[in-house]
């Protein structure tokens, strides 16, 4: 694998070169014909855009005898070349750090835990240098370097400012993370909110590819939501959308840590499910997997508090159906380890509260481990760098 120098940045300056290098990473390898069908480009606009990212080494031109051109003669194809560099996606936990190194297509070649003794943020920030560091000796055993971090955090996250509002899980406020990362590592430093990382990822290289419109709902410690709309992730004017986990559905319900009653979050949260399931049985169940183990071994009043929560879930669902009307929605988390528990009750109320053909939005389960999520963080560092509109370094 050819090293990249330093400084240097992916030539693809305009929108319509970020348009057609994304188009080939994620569907790919594709001829031009097809990329400019793809693109809505002219075949000029495409070989235009295409030869400095070819003569870079970023994408590869290679013969295909299987596709041809109107004229009979082979059409060559055009690939991303994955190893021309390397990318670190960090995601944070209340309880860990999880490190991944990927290639440019978001293949994970390295993956670390780190154990968090604490949530202070200097003693977190200490912790995930030091991963980084070491995800970045590896990359050196590929011999190119890592282009980008990017920086996975659940709660209220502006991307644009780098800077983490809020996050209830980690007790953080206004924290410029994105900043400090990249005073302490040196790389160019991307930081979102970790269910729409997780999203960019789905949407490049999982389950979303070539939908316009789906939505990612993931259930476990929180409710998220990241939505896809007209082929963009969309994060809202305050950088807030999505928050289904905040969507009050019943006003005499439980009090949420946001501040308001009845939220999905406060009912169906793994930490909801662990206080009413104590409860509901007077066992005094230590987390999720022993509220879980009760469940599953048929104790009515635990699995009476799934089903509560699977309906919930679904009639959040519903809303996002309703207002956006989605190809897919996709639902993951740490929490489907429950889903045989309340599945049928998530697909009764979302076909109940979905208006008309919004109930044909298709619903599949994806389970994504915590490494699949530090991925997503990876998606958005390799996003921001082959932007137009992102400054290289």
């Amino acid at each position: 694998m050819r090293s990249t120098p330093p400084g240097e940045a992916i030539p693809a300056q305009t929108p319509a070169a970020s348009q057609i290098f994304t188009i080939v990473l994620s569907h790919g390898p594709l001829t031009r014909a097809d990329i400019a069908r793809r693109a809505g480009l002219s075949a000029a606009a495409v070989t235009k855009a295409v030869r400095p990212l070819i003569e870079a080494g970023y994408l590869v031109d290679e013969a295909d005898g299987a596709a041809r051109t109107a004229l009979g003669r082979p059409a060559n194809q055009v690939r991303v070349d994955a190893g021309r560099a390397l990318f670190i996606g960090v995601k944070v936990t209340g309880d860990e750090i999880i490190g991944v190194l990927t290639d440019l297509c978001c293949r994970i070649r390295v993956a670390r835990h780190v154990p968090l003794t604490s949530r202070d943020p200097g003693s977190v920030l200490a912790e995930l240098a030091g991963l980084v560091q070491e995800l970045r000796t590896e990359a050196d055993g590929f011999g190119v370097q890592v282009r980008g971090l990017g920086v996975a955090v659940s709660g209220d996250v502006d991307r644009v400012a780098g800077v983490v509002r809020w996050s209830p899980f980690l007790e953080w406020r206004d924290i410029p993370l994105a900043e400090i990362v990249a005073t302490v590592t040196g790389l160019p430093v991307t930081v979102e909110n970790d269910v729409r990382a997780l999203t960019v990822a789905e949407q490049w290289f999982g389950a979303g590819v070539g939908l316009t419109g789906f939505a990612v709902v993931t259930v476990g410690a929180g409710i998220g939501c990241g939505l896809v709309v007209n082929g963009t992730v969309v994060s809202g004017a305050y950088g807030v959308a999505g928050e289904i986990g905040h969507l009050a559905i019943d006003p005499a319900g439980p009090l949420c840590h946001c501040g308001n009653r009845g939220c999905v979050e406060a009912i169906a949260a793994d930490p909801a499910i662990v206080r009413d399931v104590r409860a509901a049985t007077g066992v005094e169940v230590a987390d999720a997997a022993e509220a879980l183990e009760l469940a599953h071994r048929g104790d009515p009043g635990a699995r009476a508090v799934y089903a509560r929560a699977g309906e919930a879930i679904g009639r959040a669902i519903g809303a996002v159906a309703n207002l956006l009307g989605p190809e897919r929605v996709i639902i993951s988390g740490e929490g489907l380890a429950a889903y045989d528990l309340f599945a049928d009750q998530i697909r009764d109320a979302f076909t109940a509260s979905a208006f008309g053909t919004a109930a044909q939005c298709d619903l599949q389960t994806r389970p994504l481990p915590f490494d699949e999520w530090a991925r997503g963080a990876a998606a958005t560092a390799i996003q921001s760098f082959i932007r137009s509109d992102t400054p290289k370094e």
